[in-house]
């Protein structure tokens, strides 16, 4: 059956938002769970939509560093190499977010998918953002290369916060690495890299357990929200890299707050 007008704009939105949020520390999660409420969209059942989008996210990262992530799986396997050490640094940063992400995502999903803990979290995270970013010293760690494994293990703790919607996965994983000393370029770089393994991983996760549920039947709502993914976090990630090292990263806590304040207000209004 073909799709509606109506059902393909808003699979569109949709996968403009997962596309624009997913690698700004803003909270893709808690954006899509605002805006699915906000306008009504019900997407393929089986999370077959939700799936895909974040595939076109993860897959538009493995496209633009897709050459550094060929020869990290040619020189991994030789000792001291840059490319192992980096290896080593990314499943040191996966290993926490997998392990307690495996014993918690039923519990949290049940639990915390709900506007009001988006709402709060995106004002926690938001105060941190810009009073991290206000206090902190001169960075001492100027690129990925340089991040060790404990600085990376800790950037990995930070991620298994991101669990919580709201708290967004590369906020959590920037805001400590900026705490520990990371420019916030080589932040930026880290955290996009180390979201493709959490990434795939959550998705194969995600398909696995709802492999009885998952239906395919509204191809056109897939493709049309898979493209605008791939497509906007293309440009998103892209134009991040260019412009944080001057901009900072307090214009997405104030962004935050603000956001999360007006949700709140909604949610009292009722």
């Amino acid at each position: 059956m073909e799709a509606a007008p109506g059902a393909l704009l808003s699979a569109l939105v949709m996968g403009v938002v997962e596309g624009l949020t997913e690698f700004l520390p803003v909270s893709s999660t808690g954006h899509l769970i605002l805006l699915g409420a906000l306008i009504g969209f019900q997407g393929p059942p089986g999370k077959a939509f939700e799936i895909a989008i974040q595939l076109g996210a993860i897959l538009a990262v493995v496209w633009i560093y897709r050459a550094m992530l060929w020869r990290i799986a040619a020189r991994m396997w030789f000792p001291r190499t840059a490319e192992r050490y980096y290896a080593t640094n990314l499943v040191l940063g996966f290993l926490p977010a997998a392990a307690i992400g495996a014993t918690l995502h039923g519990p949290i999903t049940t639990l915390l998918f709900t506007p009001w803990v988006v709402a709060l979290a995106l004002i926690a995270g938001g105060a941190v953002i810009i009073a991290i970013e206000r206090r902190r010293s001169e960075p001492w760690i100027h690129s990925v290369a340089e991040i060790g494994p404990l600085a990376a293990l800790l950037i990995g703790f930070g991620q298994a916060l991101a669990m919580i919607p709201g708290t967004s996965r590369s906020g959590a994983t920037i805001i400590v690495a900026l705490a520990i000393g990371v420019a916030r370029g080589a932040a930026a770089e880290f955290s996009f890299v180390l979201a493709i393994p959490t990434m795939l991983a959550a998705t194969l996760y995600s398909l696995w357990k709802a492999r009885a549920a998952l239906d395919f039947a509204a191809s056109e709502l897939i493709a049309v929200g898979f493209a605008a993914a791939f497509a906007v976090a293309f440009a998103t990630v892209r134009a991040v890299l260019a412009v944080i090292g001057r901009i900072g990263f307090s214009p997405f806590g104030w962004y935050r707050i603000a956001l999360g304040l007006a949700i709140l207000a909604w949610l009292a209004l009722r």
